[in-house]
């Protein structure tokens, strides 16, 4: 137990003497606190739009913005998560194995009666603690800039789905640290254990989503109401690829709980899908050959 705190305890104090990893913290909150700003600004702008064009006797439907949830304003945050959340989270945990290393600390720690995995358990949660802090604070800015953009407080019901989609980005982002945690401990340069992990979040993010939506390249470019069927072995390739896309989940399910209309998908599956990966990595690194 005294590994564990100690390890936690030295990575926050690290994180705090870090400058790199103190602007990435800043970037994080602001960017987060940006969207619900950008979100506002382009909810104003379409409906100056619309105000314009039904003034001018063009269209009768009714504002698409109308009866919209005021956490619809804070919808872009998922994809700062995804960019920029990640990011840091891979660049935070590879940090702490890859300076063990190169300070010969790993190899200490080795000639002690200590628990490795204690110690690599200590620093994931130091480090998610920074990250939940990064995160308390700018969801709780948010909320304030959305409160008063709406002149209203967010309600009771609202706020819990705003920390439940904060619970949500610290598991993706977690997931992220473990990469890099794991990269640190395996990779023999440094290059190579910040390289590693950023390219296993590309694919995440950008290649493995596109393997299923692909098959439909027309839909995707000319919207249609009734899409073409295209076969079993395509359905099937998007059913096996789907779950794997955590950064995809992540977004299905920040779009339900920030009442995104687009949202699609089943939640249950996305939440089943993070929690797997989540805990398959905290045992992959904790419990890592490569650790010794």
């Amino acid at each position: 137990m005294r590994t564990f705190l100690a390890s936690a305890r030295h990575e926050i104090l690290y994180t705090r003497r870090s400058r790199i990893a103190l602007i990435l913290v800043v970037v994080f909150v602001t960017m987060v606190l940006a969207s619900a700003v950008i979100g506002w600004i382009t909810t104003r702008t379409v409906t100056d739009v619309y105000e314009q064009i039904r003034a001018d006797g063009m269209t009768n439907a009714p504002n698409p913005f109308t009866g919209a949830s005021p956490l619809y304003f804070a919808r872009n945050s998922a994809i700062y998560v995804v960019l920029i959340g990640c990011l840091m989270a891979i660049i935070l945990g590879a940090a702490a194995t890859l300076r063990d290393r190169q300070l010969r600390t790993a190899d200490l720690v080795l000639t002690r009666p200590v628990s490795v995995p204690a110690r690599l358990l200590g620093q994931m949660v130091g480090i998610g603690a920074v990250i939940a802090v990064a995160l308390v604070s700018s969801l709780t800015l948010s909320w304030l800039v959305i409160g008063a953009i709406t002149s209203a407080p967010l309600t009771m019901g609202e706020t819990g789905r705003l920390a439940l989609f904060g619970a949500a980005s610290w598991a993706l982002m977690m997931i992220f640290v473990g990469a890099g945690m794991l990269a640190g401990l395996v990779a023999k340069q440094e290059t190579a254990a910040l390289l590693v992990p950023i390219l296993v979040w590309s694919g995440i993010a950008f290649v493995l989503p596109q393997i299923g939506t692909a098959a439909r390249p027309i839909a995707l470019l000319n919207p249609v109401p009734s899409i073409a069927a295209t076969g079993g072995g395509f359905d099937l390739l998007a059913a096996i690829t789907g779950p794997l896309s955590i950064t995809e989940e992540f977004k299905r399910i920040g779009s339900y709980l920030l009442h995104d209309p687009s949202a699609s998908g089943s939640v249950g599956i996305a939440i089943a899908s993070v929690s797997i990966a989540l805990v398959a990595m905290i045992a992959i690194v904790v419990f890592s050959p490569a650790r010794a």
